[in-house]
């Protein structure tokens, strides 16, 4: 069997990998194990895990598939067409993080939503381009393994009184951080730091009580900084860009585009001066709103 591995990203907290398996046959392989606990995401192909006399989970593309951690298993290959999959790995203290987040009882594999699908393809498209900065790559992965596990939870645990209010504590801190410095370099460690939390669990419970990720929310506040420079229509855009935290200007454009509807550019040369307290004001609301 050809099998290709390739490191896409690495944090303390977890790394994601690319796999692909080009199979000779459909035949069981080795038995094996791994050192860390793998998320596999196939992409496309599919495959079978085995890890039981007569006991198997499937993989296809739209599938999560778990790997716990110094466990044996073994894999085939149905119709030895192989796979393409991305592959999260991490410890046991990440492992720790998703129990306590009301993970009890979980299978070894789920059914992948529609926007699970979506992410694991985006993420795995902008890891390999390196068209993605450490504090989007880093949200994004551990969404993703949110989500992804997610698929797997037969049960869930009650989130008590005290641990919500902690938890609404936690997240205006972190508002409050960010707000106060949009365009610093933050990454989640930092601001799980802010938290008091751990990456995962600031990742999981600022979902969870927002509807959108840290990344997007940190995302938004840029975008509102640099609302106001743009309508203006002093600096030049790459400075803007810069000021707000953004790596470069098609990155600030991209995303002030697609979360706006147009470029910085077009709006700059099409608003008129009786038209910006307008919308410099349903814009930032807009930006400032968390879903």
């Amino acid at each position: 069997m050809d099998i290709t591995r390739k490191t896409l990203f690495e944090s303390a907290a977890f790394r994601i990998g690319a796999f692909e398996s080009r199979p000779r046959s459909d035949a069981c392989g080795d038995v094996e194990q791994q050192e860390l606990h793998a998320l596999v995401l196939p992409v496309s192909g599919v495959f079978l895990k085995h890890d039981a006399p007569g006991r198997h989970v499937t993989g296809t593309s739209s599938h999560a598939v778990l790997v716990a951690a110094n466990t044996p298993y073994r894999l085939s290959f149905p119709g030895a067409i192989g796979d393409r999959a991305l592959i999260l790995r991490f410890g046991d203290g990440l492992a720790d993080d998703l129990n306590a987040c009301g993970g009890e009882q979980r299978a070894s594999h789920g059914l992948l939503s529609g926007r699970a699908m979506m992410l694991r393809n985006l993420l795995w498209t902008r890891l390999a381009k390196r068209d993605v900065g450490i504090l989007e790559a880093e949200a994004l992965g551990l969404e993703l393994i949110d989500m992804s596990l997610g698929s797997m939870r037969t049960s869930r645990a009650p989130v008590r009184a005290y641990a919500k209010l902690r938890r609404h504590r936690a997240l205006e801190r972190v508002r409050e951080a960010v707000a106060l410095a949009p365009a610093a370099n933050w990454n989640v460690t930092r601001l799980a730091e802010v938290a008091s939390l751990s990456p995962f669990h600031l990742c999981h419970v600022f979902r969870e009580m927002t509807g959108t990720s840290i990344y997007n929310y940190v995302l938004r506040e840029r975008l509102a900084l640099a609302l106001d420079a743009v309508l203006d229509g002093g600096d030049d855009l790459t400075a803007i860009a810069l000021d707000a935290g953004f790596a470069s200007h098609s990155h600030f454009t991209a995303h002030f585009r697609r979360f706006f509807g147009c470029s910085p550019t077009v709006l700059r040369r099409g608003a008129t001066s009786a038209r910006f307290a307008e919308l410099r004001k349903i814009m930032t609301a807009r930006a400032r709103q968390v879903a």
